[in-house]
């Protein structure tokens, strides 16, 4: 008795004939040639569909950018060119602006609509530069509040190439020119955290500037809750004979604290980072990574 065909087999293996106990006489030569060219006309019958269609594969995690928020209009306009940068490089995928206070959409708005959505997959990108109270307390608070919603937190920008690719670049828009090595000096102006990691975050972003700017001095500043500030750190360049001073915008957009580092500026100051095609890049790697390196609701570590 003939076993049946598993599952899913294809089907003209059943129609086969089973072959008769007495083999007849083998075929002449120009039978043989005959039967072959029949076969070769003969097309395969197609497998069933279930056998050639590809497995259907979930949709990426929706990346969410988390911007700060700022009164400044330019800000959530300089934000969603960013993001529009960062759809023309992958695209297809879900992108969605957020922001911590101050503009809309608020961040726990925006979680609020993707667990209504079907409870899509998510990952938080920090459009900040450093670690902080607002990536180490607010994000994880804001996914508490949603326990629905399966979501990953994504590192802050952070001390990466490229990263400081758009530091140099937008120096470069600004006029900067190395001029004589020895009197050129460039503070690197950030927001400022009580996190001990952020200062080591900025300083390390400093240091990499520094390098990419041929070995010109670059000291670190900030505009809140840390020293020095801006105007502390250019006289400390020029108490070095450092006379040519750049004020390096390390800003993600414009806002107050860019308005007011700019001015400190005693020669050029650049425009924050923006729409800036490195920027975009590292916002993709940032999500990359988070996706495929950390488990579902837990915090980056920085």
């Amino acid at each position: 008795m003939n076993a049946p065909a598993p599952a899913g087999e294809n089907h003209t293996a059943l129609t086969t004939p089973t072959p008769a106990a007495s083999a007849p006489a083998a075929p002449t030569s120009a039978s043989a040639a005959s039967a072959s060219a029949s076969a070769a006309s003969v097309p395969a019958a197609p497998a069933p569909a279930a056998l050639t269609s590809p497995a259907s594969t979930p949709p990426a995690p929706v990346l969410v950018a988390v911007g700060h928020g700022s009164r400044d209009p330019r800000a959530r306009a300089a934000l969603a060119r960013l993001l529009d940068r960062v759809r023309e490089l992958r695209p297809g995928l879900d992108v969605r602006l957020a922001h911590i206070e101050l503009n809309a959409p608020l961040l726990d708005d925006a979680l609020a609509e993707l667990a209504a959505d079907g409870g899509r997959d998510a990952v938080l990108v920090p459009l900040l530069l450093a670690p902080g109270h607002h990536v180490t307390h607010d994000l994880p608070a804001a996914l508490a509040a949603a326990p629905a919603l399966r979501a990953r937190v994504a590192d802050p920008l952070g001390a990466h190439p490229l990263l400081v690719e758009a530091l140099a670049d937008r120096l470069a828009e600004a006029g900067w020119t190395p001029g004589d090595p020895g009197a050129t000096g460039v503070v690197l102006a950030s927001a400022g955290s009580r996190d001990p990691r952020s200062g080591a975050v900025t300083r390390r972003i400093a240091a990499l500037l520094g390098e990419r700017l041929g070995g010109v001095p670059v000291l670190p500043a900030y505009a809140s809750a840390a020293a020095p500030t801006v105007p502390d750190a250019v006289r400390a360049l020029t108490a070095r004979g450092r006379h040519r001073v750049a004020v390096a915008s390390c800003f993600t957009a414009p806002g107050l604290f860019a308005t007011r580092a700019a001015a400190d500026a005693p020669w050029i100051a650049s425009d924050p980072l923006g729409a800036h095609p490195a920027l975009a890049r590292l916002v993709l790697h940032r999500y990359d990574r988070a996706r495929t390196t950390l488990p579902v609701r837990e915090l980056a570590a920085v």
